[in-house]
């Protein structure tokens, strides 16, 4: 395990691991991206991501410590307390910033070990937070997968990687253009069920117990006609309040714990 020492905030790898930080069309050009944090890069590397290097601040974590999580090949470098504040997103990242390899998000590549998976589908979103927070909810009810139709966010930005607190890890993801995953839904019998106000039933009115897919959309342009149109049943939460939406992760949430209900958590 190599160890050496940067304490520049001009060396170079510095200044890339900032544009990798920064700049999407830098991380697929790389296919490189960066993990903040030990619970995080535990999360990664639990999830067989390739860590190239780590960084650490030895004020804030030991090496020691280092070489217990990850594996004698990663590379790790000690970085001086101007280096590491420069690279920080943020204030409780625990002395540790990685570089990883990013994974191949394709359709093609889920895989379901059930008769009847459960997966949560989001089309177009956009704010890193609104995905982070899907992500953790898809985690919590422990969904087969997550697929993100048309996305306007690179699923590796640090907010998001943040915001779900690592979840990005845990979920089996799923990336792709909206007719894809529509035609990779059908191929597999997926009942397709849109949260959508145009001809909607109440969600708690419909059988989530075969292979089915929860379908949502932004809150400002909902679902497109696409979803619309192969949808088995575009389902409503019954709003009670002076307002008629909520946040796309609360509903995605109340939709797939209805589910995990009916499935009695299975």
């Amino acid at each position: 395990m190599n160890h050496k020492a940067i304490t520049s905030t001009q060396n170079q790898l510095v200044k890339q691991i900032i544009v990798l930080k920064e700049k999407s069309r830098e991380r697929k050009k790389n296919e490189l991206f960066i993990i903040e944090g030990q619970r995080e890069l535990s999360l990664a590397l639990s999830a067989n991501y390739h860590i190239k290097a780590v960084l650490f601040y030895s004020e804030l974590i030991s090496k020691e410590t280092i070489k217990s999580i990850v594996t004698s090949e990663t590379e790790l470098i000690e970085v001086s307390k101007e280096v590491f504040q420069k690279l920080a997103h943020r204030d409780t990242t625990e002395g540790i910033i990685a570089i990883a390899k990013i994974k191949s998000h394709s359709i093609e590549h889920l895989k379901f070990d059930k008769e009847n998976p459960l997966v949560l589908v989001a089309e177009a979103p956009e704010k890193p937070g609104n995905i982070g927070a899907l992500l953790r909810t898809a985690d919590a009810a422990n969904v087969d997968a997550v697929i993100i139709a048309n996305p306007k966010s690179d699923l590796y930005n640090p907010n998001i990687i943040r915001s779900s607190v690592g979840c990005v890890f845990t979920n089996q993801v799923a990336i792709g253009a909206t007719n894809d995953i529509i035609a990779f839904l059908k191929q597999q019998n997926f009942s397709i069920y849109c949260a959508a106000l145009q001809a909607s039933v109440d969600y708690h009115t419909q059988d989530f117990l075969k292979a089915t897919a929860i379908v949502v959309g932004t809150e400002a342009t909902g679902l497109s006609n696409d979803w619309l149109n192969n949808s088995t049943q575009n389902i409503i939460i019954p709003m009670q309040g002076v307002i008629d939406s909520m946040n796309v992760s609360v509903a995605a949430g109340i939709l797939i714990f209805e589910a995990k209900r009916q499935r009695k958590f299975n």
